[in-house]
């Protein structure tokens, strides 16, 4: 026999052993598994009690959701239509063109995320169990944070009224209350408020509001909805708003004045009914002069009334379109951590935490021990 044959029947007995050894191991383990099998089953049936009793405290999280859809008014479109016109309202001092694009595309999420809007939904008054309340109020008792503040003698007694007057609410709070306000919108914007276009193709923008309250949720989702796309569509359209409002003040302005002139006309033949020929000037006078500014004010008039259909039909172009698809409807679609989910989670957790835990005593004592 060569040396080669013996050395590959040398190669095949010890893989043969290796393999016969990697055999013995693992039942051995196995058995020594088995026989730790009471407190493998004790620690399974305490993370499934673990897990049961966390499922049973846990709260669910409802979810509120708004789509709708946002088309902006074209500037560019309008902007070119009334270049002819252009002229003429610049002779007055008006601007009749587009509003210049203050938010653009996707920018109005952003307001959905800033601190005015949050702040300002925050301070609704809504009715909730037959009394009104701010949803400010209604996220601090959900949150059990007077309970926390109850402690606290700077804290224990804070309100939060905002005073609504035509411009708006007036906040006239400290600096503790705007501190906590501040506090309160960053932990909605982090884990309540979500606001994304599912396509970015598309026009149609979600507004998502996760809470643990149902009432909460659809509320506050509503609410702020509301707020930010009456702010956007305000916003985009009040340079338009304020053209319109000039130029029909400007053209009741020239049309009092031409109507003034006509009966200033008729008064001054009313008040000569017997004119000497000679006296011509008494009457052709101030009545041409009277007609003179009659058609003076005719021709401002009807360029002023030209230019100001032109501006509502830009505040038409301009106006945002914001039609909502989807609405909240109770029930919220609920979110829950199920107990037999829990169980079944916090046992296997557990015997796989209490088997690797074995093992790796077994191991370190194979080691002191050799």
């Amino acid at each position: 026999m060569s040396l080669g044959n013996i050395n590959n029947q040398s190669n095949v007995s010890s893989d043969e052993i290796s393999l016969k050894e990697l055999l013995l191991k693992i039942g051995e383990w196995r058995q020594y598994l088995l026989s730790k099998w009471a407190i493998i089953l004790a620690f399974g049936v305490l993370g499934s009690l673990l897990g049961f009793t966390y499922a049973y405290f846990q709260k669910p999280v409802y979810t509120a959701t708004t789509t709708f859809v946002l088309e902006d008014g074209g500037s560019s479109n309008t902007a070119g239509a009334l270049g002819s016109l252009g002229g003429l309202a610049s002779i007055a001092g008006i601007d009749i063109g587009g509003s210049g694009g203050i938010f653009q595309g996707d920018n109005i999420i952003q307001l959905y995320k800033s601190r005015s809007m949050i702040e300002k939904t925050l301070l609704t008054e809504v009715e909730y169990n037959g009394k009104h309340k701010l949803l400010v109020d209604l996220y601090i008792d959900f949150n059990k944070l007077r309970d926390e503040w109850a402690k606290k003698a700077a804290l224990k007694n804070i309100q939060f009224h905002a005073q609504l007057t035509t411009s708006g609410y007036v906040l006239n709070f400290t600096r503790l209350q705007d501190s906590i306000l501040g506090i309160i919108v960053k932990d909605i914007n982090k884990n309540y408020l979500n606001v994304a276009k599912p396509d970015k193709k598309l026009s149609v923008i979600s507004a998502e509001v996760k809470a643990q309250n149902e009432f909460f949720a659809k509320a506050f989702n509503e609410q702020i909805v509301k707020n930010v796309n009456d702010f956007y569509v305000q916003t985009k359209t009040k340079k338009s708003i304020q053209n319109v409002q000039i130029l029909q003040q400007k053209t009741d302005s020239v049309r009092k004045v031409m109507n003034g002139e006509i009966y200033s006309a008729a008064a001054v033949a009313d008040a000569t009914p017997n004119l000497n020929p000679t006296r011509q000037a008494q009457r052709i006078a101030p009545v041409q002069r009277s007609q003179f500014s009659v058609e003076a004010n005719k021709a401002m008039l009807s360029a002023l009334i030209q230019n100001l259909e032109m501006s509502k039909i830009a505040l038409r172009k301009e106006t945002p379109l914001i039609q909502v698809i989807d609405e909240p409807i109770l029930p919220l679609d609920k979110q829950g951590f199920g107990k037999l989910k829990g169980i079944i989670i916090g046992g296997l957790c557990f015997g796989f935490l209490v088997v690797g835990m074995l093992i790796i005593r077994r191991i370190v004592k194979l080691v002191l021990t050799t």
